[in-house]
């Protein structure tokens, strides 16, 4: 069975002002559960996540200053967020849930996370509607547990996984490839252990045969035997905030590349959704929910 993290919180985490772009996380499940896709009982709600869990990858003080809400209003407007107690715990049940999925991943070959790809959270500071990594957390996880030896973050996110490169810098065990839009946000790159921009405008051919080529090269290297995907559909040409040029079908496509890789070699993976900003809402949704319908399709 298809197993997907969800939680409360992510219904209505945020005031009405700050709402963009929290909708789809509501709106994405019940359009699943209303096509067919999956049934109430595919998704869970994670558990609690032990402090020690974070503080392999967060500092002490970064997580103290979260817990007790005293971020400067620098660090604060750095996340995007208005900092409170929900959305902190928020941000620890996403976590938590993409460290359920791993489990239910080895046992099934694939797990979903409905909400975290949070690549911009660094060790020490939030940035870009990221507090927590949740994808650094959970493979963390993984590797101090003996569950798995080598981690491949496949962060394919429009937006360069900056947190994500810098937090495993220096450990082998994690491969981290980000291919995003070169002259998009954040404007300082962090170096990943293989960065591929592209630029503005970049359409479906280009962009999938990039990734092809990339991604059998990095499997073939490194032979990794857990996959982390971040899927963020804010490749779309529709997207607000993007600068690349994918079609939907493209988009899908990308997924299904990702997907059935994993699939065909073995290798458990886990998919976080990452973000979205295209201004009519049921792009965003189409798109994510193409990725649930592979995964489903594929493995079950």
């Amino acid at each position: 069975m298809l197993k997907i993290a969800l939680s409360d919180l992510y219904c209505h985490p945020l005031p009405e002002n700050h709402r963009f772009p929290m909708e789809k996380y509501e709106l994405l499940p019940r359009q699943l559960v209303h096509e067919g896709t999956v049934k109430d009982e595919n998704f869970f709600t994670p558990t609690t996540l032990a402090d020690e869990q974070i503080l392999a990858v967060h500092t002490s003080e970064y997580l103290d200053k979260l817990r007790s809400l005293s971020l400067t209003k620098k660090e604060e407007r750095r996340t995007g967020f208005p900092l409170s107690d929900r959305l902190v715990e928020r941000e620890i049940n996403i976590a938590a849930g993409t460290i359920q999925c791993a489990d239910y991943a080895l046992e099934h070959g694939v797990a979903m996370n409905i909400a975290g790809g949070t690549h911009h959270a660094y060790s020490d500071r939030g940035e870009g509607f990221c507090l927590l990594n949740d994808q650094a957390i959970a493979s963390r996880c993984l590797l101090d547990t003996g569950k798995c030896s080598q981690v491949l973050i496949i962060d394919l996110d429009v937006h360069q996984g900056n947190g994500t490169a810098k937090i495993f810098s220096h450990e082998p065990k994690v491969f981290t490839f980000s291919m995003h839009g070169e002259s998009n946000y954040p404007m300082h790159k962090e170096q990943s252990d293989l960065d591929v921009g592209l630029a503005d405008g970049c359409e479906d051919q280009f962009y999938l045969s990039t990734l092809e080529a990339n991604l059998n090269n990095i499997i073939e290297s490194i032979n990794p035997d857990f996959l982390f995907y971040q899927s963020g559909v804010d490749v779309l040409a529709t997207d607000k905030l993007g600068r690349l040029g994918l079609s939907i079908e493209g988009c899908k496509a990308r997924d299904k590349m990702v997907l059935k890789t994993a699939y065909e070699l073995k290798i458990p993976i886990v998919v976080s959704m990452g973000g979205g900003y295209s201004e009519n809402i049921k792009h965003i949704i189409e798109a994510h929910a193409n990725t649930f319908r592979l995964a489903q399709e594929m493995f079950f």
